[in-house]
């Protein structure tokens, strides 16, 4: 698995194919090669690569996955909504101790959730705190975010530790998006344009946590927070929730930069859908915004890893803060 030395010196390497490129190895080296053209791009010695995320259209080679074998290199493939095609990680694959653990885990055990929970109010209440001009219902959401997180340490049952979630979140949705006819959060209805770029931005959040956790071997369907659900892969929308933040800011900015705009939108039967020829722009936007934190999410499901492993007090735990 993977050691202190490999983050130091190993570099995750993400590589953009908007246009189509070839990936290949010569003399010890990635070469990164436009395809129309031959020209190359880039090259990057295979023993200081920890891991290669490609994003969209790529060409890869046998010698190249044999040279990332040899090297101990993971590579993952995704679409540039960061939907994983293609995934190889060799040295997560034996790893049955972890999911054992996984599958051992007390259910009434809602410590790590408390963690997470509180992890993700945190960066709820840090982003309102960000907001310059505060009216009284900013600073008074930041004052009930305040409560709902010394409330957690006092929670005993899974349905209060919910409840108490839900409604932090209502109050800091409501406030971080009121310049914005904001009404209500609901998921995947795609009721109002802010809510369908929320949805865009977590499915493409979701992607991406999911290519870091399966890297350690987790099996993503085995939570500890989201419970058991038919293909519903609870541990890794455990695990985005202290980085849902990332994509509220963005969208958030997105909108006051206008990057985004309602005109970009169109309304057919009751619901709101990006017009296609703006997705791969919109897509850009938000993939670039994570792809600045992907150390930081490397660190963190490293850090979960090792002391879900060790059996370690959730006070031990990693936090992600913004």
């Amino acid at each position: 698995m993977f050691t202190k030395n490999d983050i130091k010196y190993r570099s995750i390497i993400t590589i953009d194919c908007s246009t189509e490129k070839n990936i290949h190895m010569r003399n010890g080296e990635l070469f990164l090669v436009e395809k129309q053209t031959n020209k190359t791009l880039t090259k990057f010695p295979f023993q200081k690569i920890l891991m290669i995320f490609i994003i969209g259209n790529a060409t890869i080679t046998t010698p190249f996955i044999d040279k990332c074998k040899r090297n101990g290199v993971s590579v993952c493939v995704v679409r540039f909504n960061l939907r994983p095609v293609f995934y190889w990680g060799d040295s997560a694959e034996g790893n049955y101790l972890l999911r054992q653990h996984q599958y051992g885990f007390d259910r009434n055990d809602i410590s790590i959730a408390k963690f997470l929970v509180k992890n993700k109010i945190l960066n709820q209440q840090k982003l309102l705190m960000n907001i310059r001009k505060k009216d009284e219902q900013i600073v008074e959401s930041i004052s009930f975010l305040g409560q709902s997180i010394d409330s957690i340490s006092r929670v005993r049952e899974y349905e209060s530790l919910m409840g108490l979630e839900g409604r932090a979140s209502k109050a800091y949705f409501s406030a971080y998006f009121k310049d914005f006819n904001w009404t209500s959060r609901k998921p995947r209805m795609r009721q109002d344009e802010i809510n369908l770029l929320l949805d865009i931005g977590y499915t493409l959040l979701f992607n991406y946590i999911e290519t870091f956790v399966r890297l350690f071997g987790f099996d993503v369907y085995v939570g500890v927070y989201h419970r058991l659900w038919f293909k519903r892969k609870s541990l890794v929308c455990d695990l985005m929730e202290p980085f849902r933040c990332i994509i509220e800011a963005q969208v958030r900015k997105g909108l006051n930069r206008k990057q985004f705009s309602f005109d970009d939108f169109v309304f057919n039967n009751h619901s709101y859908d990006l017009k296609r020829e703006k997705r791969l722009e919109y897509y850009k936007i938000f993939y670039t915004s994570l792809i600045d934190y992907k150390v930081d999410v490397f660190k963190y499901v490293q850090s979960y890893y090792r002391k879900f492993m060790g059996r370690k007090s959730v006070s031990d735990y990693k936090m992600f803060l913004i």
